[in-house]
């Protein structure tokens, strides 16, 4: 049975199946369905032999197709991404980005952005690391919030961009010809027509030793402004429950009528988001650019020279230990294409 939701405009949206516990997979596949350049960028491409036939270019094609007309199902691509236990409730922000690594690049390049990297001596002796792509911008929550008060993803993503002491054995300055404490800090270089945040709700906690949920409110903005122009949010992947017991949604905007619609699996159903929009159970949020082309930074791109000059040829080892710490505090689970090495 069909799942529509018809409108005054006569736009139909609609659903998709769960086969189990596959709604972190529904999710995700709404979310590019409703993202014009990308659906746009699926049905175009063509597929003469079989072996791509068995893409997953071609599978979501297929699915947007039916999509189109109908409920559908997701078992092509399920089994294109090797889900073997559609029964296991897996992480919507995993395969998400595992979706952009796996479709062609023309396909996936409206998602992808550019993050350079920067360190500093005590001394102020800086390097600058080559640049590198990210699907996904992850904030962390670890933050302490009194009663009543909620988290923001304003000032999480001003945070995300600050300068942070790199924790751990300092590192060697060949300028300074002694171990020193550094700072990093991160800059976008490049910013994607489509900017996906991570809201990190699944932190390890060292006290208990396992992975807790982190359930408070967030202060979700409709704008997100950023030092190179202005995004606007048109969709909210939320997980409600529990770390082991969940269920994901998607609220998203179509950009064919301009309206709302909660996507719930195979029931679609119009919704009216809250001009201030406070949440606690927002996961993914998925702002597009507002008519507007900015400038990259080129002058990040490339290796700088004074990498091997400043911190010295020995330094490199420490310099990418400094780095991966400074990555895995900030990308715990995104960001899979940043190449250090």
């Amino acid at each position: 049975m069909d799942s529509l939701c018809t409108t005054d405009t006569g736009y139909h949206p609609h659903g998709l199946i769960n086969q189990g516990a596959t709604c972190y997979l529904n999710s995700v596949l709404q979310v590019f369905f409703m993202t014009k350049d990308f659906r746009e960028a699926v049905e175009s491409q063509v597929f003469p032999n079989d072996q791509e036939q068995e893409t997953i270019d071609h599978k979501l094609k297929r699915l947007f197709q039916k999509l189109k007309e109908k409920e559908a199902d997701t078992k092509d691509i399920s089994w294109t991404l090797d889900i073997q236990t559609v029964y296991e409730q897996r992480d919507a922000a995993e395969f998400f980005e595992k979706i952009l690594n796996t479709v062609k690049n023309n396909v996936s390049k409206i998602f992808e952005g550019q993050l350079s990297h920067t360190i500093s001596c005590a001394n102020s002796h800086i390097s600058n690391i080559e640049p590198g792509p990210f699907w996904v911008l992850p904030l962390s929550m670890d933050v302490t919030l009194g009663p009543g008060q909620s988290y923001s993803v304003n000032d999480g993503f001003e945070e995300f961009f600050e300068k942070s002491t790199i924790t751990g054995d300092k590192l060697y300055c060949a300028k300074c010809n002694e171990e020193v404490e550094a700072t990093t800090a991160c800059k976008m270089v490049h910013h994607p027509e489509i900017l996906t945040l991570l809201l990190k709700r699944f932190e390890f906690d060292y006290h208990g030793m396992t992975y807790v949920k982190v359930n408070c409110s967030v202060d979700v903005p409709h704008k997100l402004q950023t030092e190179n122009g202005a995004y606007e949010l048109y969709a909210i992947v939320d997980h409600e429950g529990s770390l082991r017991s969940g269920h994901y949604t998607a609220t998203i905007r179509s950009y064919e009528d301009q309206k709302w619609y909660l996507f719930n699996d195979s029931n679609v159903s119009p919704i009216t988001l809250e001009p201030n929009l406070r949440s606690q159970s927002a996961y993914l949020l998925i702002y597009r650019t507002c008519g507007y082309r900015q400038e990259e930074d080129k002058s990040t791109r490339g290796t700088d020279p004074t990498v091997a000059a400043v911190l010295g040829v020995s330094s490199a080892v420490c310099l990418l230990a400094a780095l991966m710490v400074d990555y895995r505090r900030y990308h715990s689970c995104s960001c899979t294409r940043l190449n250090v090495m």
